[in-house]
């Protein structure tokens, strides 16, 4: 869903918004202080609603001002906000972490293997991920909402000529993309950290996906997200050393760099596989070339 929600604002707006973990993070803050009060399911409904708001607001009063001088304003706008929001949460939330509690019928076990588990807050996060994208999918693809969006993204003046606000598009765009955000970040809060670097924590991974999926593409943005996870889980699982695995390629690496293990070297994989995919594949898994329809 973080991955996605940037995903739409760049197809929809060209806007490679740094400020996006930012919202999740907000997101997460907001959830947790909502189910304080009125509970999970309340949370679950209102922080993405009141964060796309703050994202509707921040493109109508701001971004759509630094659009007019090009991408790097833009870019730099978003990246001032992203540290405007860190010290937000510091000064309401303080620099502590905190954490929602799983609602009850969410907790326990789904299903045994042996000794391992599958819970029921996982396969929840999974159904609501899958839902959300497909509902996502299906507007983008075969609504009249979703004609009018993609209209505008290559022939603004002629969706303007027919009676359609593109510019108000263009809120509604960031809107959902900030409140997919927020959502991601109020179901990940009771298996996560919440608290005021975990922006930074996924910030980096969400642009890999992004980039790895291809830029524009929404369908890429999941596959590449579940490709990544794979990986990711495989590299940390692993007992493998990384001397022995490139030596099968036929790489060899001095002794004290062979010795390492597949798991000491497990955060550099999503890097090393956007390295790998800008030498052999610049537009990611399902981005288009330049000039595609």
């Amino acid at each position: 869903m973080l991955s996605a929600g940037l995903t739409l604002i760049f197809s929809m707006l060209g806007v490679l918004n740094f400020a996006h973990a930012s919202f999740y993070m907000l997101g997460g803050y907001l959830g947790y202080s909502i189910a304080a009060h009125e509970g999970f399911g309340f949370a679950l409904l209102c922080a993405p609603v009141v964060v796309g708001g703050a994202g509707a607001a921040l493109e109508r009063t701001l971004l759509r001002r630094a659009r007019v001088n090009g991408p790097l304003h833009e870019l730099l706008l978003t990246f001032g906000v992203a540290y405007l929001l860190a010290e937000f949460v510091k000064l309401v939330w303080g620099l502590g972490s905190v954490s929602i509690a799983l609602p009850p019928i969410l907790d326990g076990p789904l299903m045994s293997w042996g000794d391992a588990t599958f819970s029921r807050y996982r396969a929840f996060m999974m159904m609501v991920s899958v839902g959300t994208l497909g509902a996502l999918y299906a507007l983008l693809r075969t609504s009249r909402t979703g004609l009018v969006l993609r209209a505008a993204l290559t022939h603004a003046r002629a969706v303007e000529a027919l009676g359609h606000d593109v510019a108000r598009i263009g809120t509604w765009v960031f809107a959902v993309g900030t409140g997919l955000a927020a959502l991601a970040g109020v179901i990940g809060a009771p298996l996560a950290v919440v608290e005021p670097g975990m922006a930074e924590a996924v910030g980096s991974i969400v642009f890999v996906v992004v980039i790895v999926g291809g830029l524009g593409s929404i369908g890429g943005a999941f596959a590449a997200s579940l490709l990544i996870g794979c990986v990711q889980t495989w590299a940390v699982g692993t007992t493998a050393s990384l001397g022995g695995l490139l030596q099968t390629v036929g790489v060899q690496l001095p002794p004290a760099w062979a010795a390492l293990t597949v798991a000491q070297a497990a955060p550099l994989a999503p890097y090393a596989l956007l390295i790998a995919m800008l030498a052999w594949r610049p537009r990611g898994l399902f981005g288009r070339r330049e000039g595609d329809a």
